[in-house]
């Protein structure tokens, strides 16, 4: 197993992330194929176990505390974190913090962090009525927290902001990250951020849910031409293999089989040389099947709307390849005005664009896309709903 130092830790480098646990039939966690998989996870060096509070309706913090609970508690590394992503009428960080305790059953965590800082909730921590970070630099003060730090699906800018204000106190931070976001969401820019502030980068979603791995991918991306011996997951892994700044890689493993399949690439470090990240990185344009704005602004000018055109472009093309949620909650976080919907059709942005892009097509397509989505603020009350049924277990 790969080892990556983080202060007095030695942390292996892939840690298991248990956003999507196998599930029996009815949607309810298979115990105890996920015992097996923690067995062999500790057994083959893993000792970073992910988990937050919504994931599976609130059950992965009670099963994955359960069945570590049966290994002594120095012998493995758990981070959960706290939901302000989540759309509330009101935030209780310490409520909250006990009830994870209690459902993990452990009396601290190794790691914990603010969930999903983007640009919407990037308010909600720093809100004075809430208090969220300072009560967590007081668990961490007196031990129940080890390592304090966060995760962010939000744009560079807003990173930079919450940086600003609180990279200070944070030791660490997890982003996507992987060989198509590293242009699609600007990973690369976020990763060199980080970097600059000498803050260690914790990766999620390096294959994107799964969606970078199968014959389907191999075959658009020529993946057998660039790496013969390899598997689709296991070029995405060893991409993120080659960036020095990044301590943890989480992958969200649903069976042993992919858990075996990753340790295995997780045994040595073999990142890929220079020659194939750019070959990987040019046939990752394949997959993209994006508009080509260069975002040189030039349609700026004239939007009567004061649109933020190659903004809304890149989200989508994200939008387009995935549907992702990252981007329904930065869409949602602009004011009414700024969104696709606002867009009046006057073509004035399509005249002057060197890529004879159809931006009022584009855009009306693209509020209807999102309209035939949940809300950001829908997919919250179904988490609060899950997560109340299983405070009732």
């Amino acid at each position: 197993m790969i080892y990556r130092n983080f202060k007095d830790k030695k942390l292996s480098m892939l840690g298991f992330g248990t956003m999507r646990l196998p599930l029996k039939d009815g949607g309810k966690i298979d115990e105890e194929h996920t015992r097996r998989m923690v067995d062999f996870a500790l057994e083959n060096g893993v000792n970073y176990f992910d988990t937050a509070y919504p994931y599976h309706g609130g059950m992965s913090e009670r099963i994955i505390g359960k069945i570590l609970s049966e290994y002594p508690r120095e012998s493995y590394y758990l981070a959960t974190k706290y939901p302000g992503h989540m759309i509330s009428e009101d935030y209780d960080p310490a409520a909250t913090f006990e009830e994870q305790l209690q459902k993990c059953g452990v009396s601290y965590f190794d790691f914990y962090l603010l969930h999903n800082v983007y640009e919407n909730s990037i308010k909600v921590y720093r809100d004075e009525r809430w208090g969220i970070v300072d009560y967590f630099l007081k668990q961490r003060s007196i031990g129940r927290i080890k390592h304090l730090g966060f995760s962010s699906h939000g744009q560079t800018d807003n990173l930079r902001d919450f940086l600003d204000e609180y990279g200070k106190e944070m030791e660490f931070c997890q982003i996507q990250l992987n060989y198509l976001d590293w242009t699609m969401q600007n990973a690369k820019e976020k990763y060199e951020l980080l970097t600059e502030r000498n803050i260690p980068v914790w990766v999620m979603e390096p294959v994107r849910g799964g969606k970078l791995t199968g014959g389907e991918v191999e075959r658009k991306m020529g993946l057998r031409e660039i790496c013969p011996k390899d598997s689709a997951a296991a070029v995405a892994f060893k991409f993120i293999q080659r960036l020095d700044n990044v301590t943890m890689v989480l992958s969200g493993m649903s069976n042993l089989d992919q858990m075996r399949e990753n340790i295995e690439t997780f045994e040595k470090p073999v990142p890929l040389d220079d020659n194939r990240t750019q070959k990987l990185l040019a046939a990752a344009e394949n997959l993209k099947d994006s508009l080509p704005c260069t975002a040189c602004g030039y349609c700026l000018g004239g939007c009567p709307c004061g649109l933020d055109i190659p903004g809304l472009i890149g989200a989508y093309n994200d939008f387009r390849f995935d549907a992702a949620f990252s981007v329904t909650m930065f869409v949602e976080s602009l004011p009414d005005d700024k969104k696709p919907s606002s867009c009046i059709g006057c073509g004035k942005c399509s005249a002057v664009c060197p890529q004879k892009i159809e931006i009022p097509s584009v855009l009306k397509e693209f509020a209807e896309g999102l309209s035939r989505l949940p809300s950001w603020a829908e997919i919250c009350r179904q988490r609060e709903a899950a997560q109340a049924a299983s405070n009732r277990e």
